[in-house]
């Protein structure tokens, strides 16, 4: 299945930041210009992600390119074909095999790029997110702008009083905030 490709260096990258800090635009970037270089591209997103699209990745500002949703990162073995790239969006919304699944890529000559939250709205390291860095060759963090200051904001303050760590939503329920915005939105609602 890889031996083709085996000859060819793999490589992971990690794409991370926030909500609305332009990481599914730069993944879209990334692969329109492996695409343009006439390279056999293939992009996965969670079947979870329906926001703006089932099947398309798209980002904020309205960039698409087709993609598979699937519901395992097995499934992208099963799934890749004759392929020099994959992109993969929203990987903390899989599990931790995606970390394994990856190295199996890579290891077989596949570039790999990865878009997806580092943090939760808690400020916590998100799902797999932590491990696809700690084995990834390249690692960009991105940031959005903060709402309240205008600083680089590296949090995803939710807005809805929702504890499940997983909501689809844009800005009706998330906004992107610095540090000192994002300890001081905390406070208060914990004062509340």
């Amino acid at each position: 299945m890889f031996l083709e490709n085996a000859k060819k260096a793999g490589s992971i990258e990690v794409i991370c930041g926030s909500m609305f800090s332009g990481k599914t635009e730069e993944l879209i970037r990334r692969m329109k210009r492996a695409q343009f270089a006439k390279l056999n591209i293939k992009i996965f997103k969670p079947c979870i992600d329906v926001r703006y699209s089932e099947e398309d990745v798209v980002s904020h500002d309205a960039h698409s390119i087709p993609s598979t949703p699937i519901d395992a990162p097995a499934k992208m073995l099963e799934m890749i074909g004759q392929v020099d790239v994959i992109g993969i969006d929203e990987a903390q919304f899989f599990d931790g095999s995606i970390v394994e699944v990856v190295q199996t890529l890579a290891n077989n000559g596949i570039r790999v790029i990865i878009a997806g939250l580092d943090t939760d709205f808690l400020g916590k390291p998100f799902g797999p997110m932590p491990a696809l860095m700690a084995v990834a060759e390249d690692i960009q963090k991105v940031h959005a702008i903060c709402v309240k200051c205008g600083s680089p904001a590296n949090h995803s303050h939710r807005l809805s009083k929702s504890s499940e760590l997983v909501v689809l939503g844009e800005t009706d329920i998330y906004e992107p905030l610095c540090r000192h915005c994002y300890n001081s939105a905390i406070k208060e609602e914990k004062e509340a």
